[in-house]
């Protein structure tokens, strides 16, 4: 990975456009290829990015630029939708490269990993005429924890919690923004799935457009409740 600090401008075209005015951010380089741009706030939510297969060039600078002050641009291009992402630097504070290695990936709770197995083998309770794409579906912020097709052959990202927070619908709603950005998934519907949901979280998620639904693991497992006696 490469970290690069700089004083830069953030231009995004494709089928939205988008400004950074120019601030000091991080700039994350990774090996598979995706761009993230970060502030020092807005926690972990990058304010701009461009997600793998992407190829990253150094543009030569012409003199308007060179006036204005700019020491180094990038043109980061999706090779699928030919999206673009142009970062203008005006002054680099710090670049370093580091060598991470291959990661093990998140470990879940063990009901949450749990939950994830049963729901993706008992995937009509979605919905019926909803089929499963696969398990861990992986995108450049993380795994959506299973990506389905509902009847009409539409994605459906699938977000599995033990208790559903307002957290869990962040993290639902960055899968979702990043994976409608593919063509070949895109429309992407939500699913917010747990054992609980909080009422700020069902209040967020419907929102944003984002199916709740309340998961009885119990029941997906098949064990009958013990006090029920006829």
């Amino acid at each position: 990975m490469r970290i690069v600090v700089a004083d830069c401008s953030v231009d995004y075209a494709g089928r939205l456009s988008a400004h950074l005015p120019r601030a000091r951010r991080v700039l994350m380089l990774k090996s598979d290829g995706s761009v993230l741009v970060h502030s020092d706030g807005g926690s972990y939510k990058p304010l701009n990015w461009m997600s793998p297969p992407c190829t990253l060039t150094a543009v030569e600078l012409d003199e308007e630029q060179t006036a204005a002050g700019i020491v180094e641009a990038w043109q980061v291009t999706h090779q699928k939708t030919a999206d673009k992402l142009v970062v203008s630097l005006y002054e680099i504070l710090h670049d370093s490269s580091h060598e991470l290695g291959v990661d093990p990936g998140l470990i879940k709770d063990g009901v949450e990993a749990h939950l994830q197995e049963l729901l993706a083998d008992q995937i009509e309770l979605v919905g019926e005429g909803h089929t499963l794409v696969r398990r861990e579906y992986m995108t450049a912020i993380g795994p959506v924890d299973i990506l389905a097709r509902d009847a009409s052959g539409a994605s459906v990202a699938i977000e599995i919690k033990r208790r559903g927070g307002i957290d869990g619908v962040e993290q639902l709603t960055r899968y979702l923004e990043l994976m409608n950005r593919d063509p070949k998934l895109a429309p992407v519907s939500g699913v917010f799935a747990a054992q609980e949901i909080k009422p700020q979280a069902r209040t967020l998620a419907e929102d944003r457009g984002i199916r709740c639904l309340l998961l009885d693991y119990d029941a997906m497992r098949g064990m009958e409740d013990q006090n029920t006696l006829f």
